[in-house]
């Protein structure tokens, strides 16, 4: 067997609900990066990976954009699964129609990993209250009218879960496995988001391409994870580990539940356990 592979989810699971890295964590993941393969698993994209991940040592490819995109931290990219845009563009309109309401578009403006995050003109509550967190954010385009792009990561609804499940169900009545669709309640601003995403882009099908290009097999791996979109990494790992403040769903898909939460450290707790560093 090849020594093991610990994969992460960072919102929640391993980041502190200030969406920080407590320094306790990044010194045990420090400790056992130097002789053991650590990585993450994320709906963030590089620059924001990036920006929460620049004190610890990583050199795994690491999961991003809910497992649209794999990517080395050095920037060089493993794979990517884009939603076409003919299909995006179809989507957005149908939305508009059923109830008129418009997603924020997340995709590369090139092949150096350079981003875009458009937003429209009309937003909801909880897309505003996500705008407040990036107004500085130069990766920002607003749309008058808004449309996919042509390497379209990730489509994002943001409302509230009464708004969004009869949107999901209209989704998959009209485009049915064209695309893969993920509702789930957002813990930051209290509400849902719908994830719209090419059938291969997510963190299941990313976890296998990442064991591919480390040699690994799938049973390597130990995750941890908090929400919805981690339970396609539970079933492939060989140890599926749910944060005590993970979704029901989520601890009862779980091999181990650990008992402590992601401000107090849970993986960095476990991670320190298992691997005695």
């Amino acid at each position: 067997m090849n020594s093991p592979v610990f994969l992460t989810d960072l919102d929640h699971t391993f980041l502190r609900s200030d969406q920080s890295v407590s320094p306790f964590s990044r010194d045990v993941w420090n400790r056992i990066a130097r002789h053991t393969p650590l990585t993450v698993a994320t709906a963030r994209s590089f620059s924001k990976s990036h920006d929460f991940l620049s004190a610890l040592h990583l050199d795994a490819p690491m999961i991003l954009l809910d497992g649209s995109m794999v990517v080395l931290p050095d920037k060089t990219l493993i794979d990517i699964k884009t939603v076409a845009k003919e299909i995006g563009d179809e989507l957005i309109e149908a939305g508009r129609r059923f109830d008129n309401i418009e997603p924020f578009v997340i995709g590369l403006t090139d092949r150096d990993l350079n981003e875009a995050f458009r937003y429209p003109e009309k937003v909801t509550p909880m897309q505003r209250q996500v705008l407040e967190n990036y107004k500085s954010d130069p990766r920002l385009e607003r749309l008058g009218r808004m449309e996919a792009m042509e390497e379209t990561l990730k489509i994002v609804y943001m409302a509230e879960e009464a708004r969004l499940r009869p949107l999901t169900e209209h989704f998959k009545a009209l485009f049915g496995d064209a695309l893969e669709f993920k509702l789930s309640p957002e813990k930051y601003t209290g509400g849902y988001y719908l994830t719209i995403l090419h059938p291969l882009g997510d963190k299941a099908h990313a976890m296998a391409k990442v064991a591919e290009y480390m040699e690994h097999d799938t049973a390597d791996f130990t995750v941890f994870g908090d929400s919805l979109n981690d339970l396609g990494m539970f079933e492939l790992a060989g140890t599926a580990c749910a944060v005590q403040n993970a979704l029901d769903e989520v601890k009862a898909a779980a091999d181990i539940v650990l008992p402590h939460t992601n401000d107090e450290d849970a993986v960095a707790r476990y991670l320190q356990e298992a691997t005695h560093a």
